[in-house]
């Protein structure tokens, strides 16, 4: 640990004329100093985060639930179509939590960055607004709460997706870790990748496209609409994520070793094989034109665009399933997600969709 003074650190930071250096910043193992200096800005890219975040403020208690409580209520869905919605609801009620605790507990401590942390400062609170969705949704169906919050521990395929995620986060949670070491830094980014890459980049976008075929079929539209402004959100997460690890990775080249861009492409491909498992869970028969086979071919497709944005190969070549998600979000163009997609930027009570 550094035993520079604060006057000593600060004059890092500084220099003789008192005035910050844009250059003296770095995304981990920055100086250490009391309060965290915005200005001037070096990562344009987090600032840009935040400000897309922040013109994407909404609350789900904007989305009326009447039609989809009328719709719970009566005949028109069947078993199977019930059992998507509630097993999608079981898993991203957890999943948020996991991100949540992530955020606050690990990556925050570790990006001695003033703008990367506004940004998740920005979205620790997105993260909260998902929790929120969840509550708000299974209190306006009245559906039973131990049921769908407990599905983390009864229902094996959400069950194998959680436990793969917390394994990154209690190694970065373990007393004594640090980035100062070059081990510490490989973990530190392997959390990152676990994370931004593999929670919210691929274990989401399966729940997306189930709850989305509803809402594209006129059914649940409420549950649809706040589904439609989580993936608006999630998609700044996961820009926000490739941004980070590829800024750590060109600061610190020394830990992009052949050895754990191999780790990496195999704990990815884990991920998938997972993904696809728990596809199968919530499609035992195939509802709404989707069925589990061709969930493959989408968790596949999606993680080889992961991969492409970190620099690593792709590894399956598979074809989009479902191309009416390209009217949603372009998979193959994430960046340019709001430019293609959303007439503007605005509050979700006056949101405008081309």
């Amino acid at each position: 640990m550094s035993t520079l003074t604060f006057e000593d650190q600060t004059t890092m930071l500084t220099g003789t004329s008192g005035r910050v250096k844009a250059t003296a910043k770095r995304l981990i193992n920055n100086a250490q100093v009391d309060v965290n200096q915005l200005m001037p800005i070096k990562y344009h890219w987090a600032w840009e985060h935040y400000n897309n975040g922040c013109a994407n403020h909404w609350m789900p208690t904007e989305v009326p639930m009447n039609q989809d409580v009328e719709v719970w209520r009566s005949d028109r869905l069947t078993d199977d179509e019930r059992l998507v919605i509630k097993r999608n609801l079981g898993f991203f009620s957890t999943a948020e939590s996991l991100v949540g605790n992530n955020l606050v507990l690990a990556i925050f401590k570790h990006v001695t960055n003033a703008e990367c942390r506004q940004y998740l400062l920005r979205q620790a609170f997105e993260e909260a607004v998902h929790s929120h969705t969840f509550l708000y949704v299974v209190e306006s169906l009245g559906l039973n709460e131990g049921e769908i919050f407990n599905m983390y521990r009864e229902i094996p395929a959400i069950a194998k997706k959680d436990a793969f995620e917390m394994e990154l986060t209690a190694e970065v949670l373990n007393d004594g870790f640090t980035t100062d070491t070059p081990e510490g830094r490989q973990m530190f980014l392997k959390n990152l990748i676990g994370y931004y890459v593999i929670m919210e980049g691929i274990f989401f976008y399966s729940g997306f496209v189930m709850v989305l075929s509803f809402h594209r079929r006129n059914l649940m539209k409420g549950i649809g609409e706040q589904f439609q402004y989580i993936l608006r959100d999630e998609t700044v997460h996961m820009n926000f994520g490739v941004d980070l690890i590829n800024g750590i990775k060109a600061e610190n080249p020394d830990i992009w070793t052949p050895q754990f861009q191999d780790e990496m492409i195999q704990r990815i491909r884990a991920a998938v094989e997972l993904e696809i498992e728990y596809a199968e869970g919530c499609l035992p028969r195939g509802v709404l034109g989707l069925n589990a086979e061709s969930f493959r071919d989408y968790v596949q497709h999606i993680a080889d665009r992961r991969l492409e944005r970190i620099g690593l190969p792709t590894q399956y070549g598979s074809p989009n399933p479902f191309p009416w998600m390209s009217e949603t979000i372009d998979l193959s163009k994430e960046k340019n997600f709001f430019e293609t997609r959303v007439t503007e930027y605005q509050s979700a009570g006056s949101l405008s969709w081309d």
